[in-house]
């Protein structure tokens, strides 16, 4: 199970931090990612990490202004959002699988999806 946190109402230019832990299993070998959903948009890829931390991917409009990172002693992983824009505005998903998560073939475990909302 994939609980995420985080999420808000944030004025542009704000930031915040998403975070997503695991229950239920250890986490620790599993690739992590997130993903966002806007309304009347599909979902889209936003960053990744391996299960070790030590590869990260992120999509161009996160580069820059977005982290990922992953902490296993706590089966937690990150979203640092930083410099956020209206166009952020989404419901942010964690996702996980025990295979590498591509930004067009997303892992098998989803959370629940958090809502992020930037004023301009």
């Amino acid at each position: 199970q994939l609980v995420e946190s985080g999420g808000g109402l944030v004025q542009a230019g704000g930031s915040l931090r998403l975070s997503c832990t695991a229950s239920g299993r250890t986490f620790s070998r599993y690739y992590m990612g997130w993903f966002r959903q806007a309304p009347g948009k599909e979902r889209e890829f936003v960053a990744t990490i391996s299960w070790s931390g030590a590869t990260t991917s992120y999509a161009d409009s996160a580069k820059g202004r977005f982290t990922i990172s992953k902490d296993n002693a706590n089966n937690t992983v990150y979203l640092q959002m930083n410099s956020l824009k209206p166009e952020d505005t989404a419901v942010y998903y964690c996702n996980a699988d025990h295979n590498i998560i591509l930004r067009t073939k997303p892992g098998d475990y989803w959370g629940q999806g958090t809502q992020v909302t930037v004023s301009s």
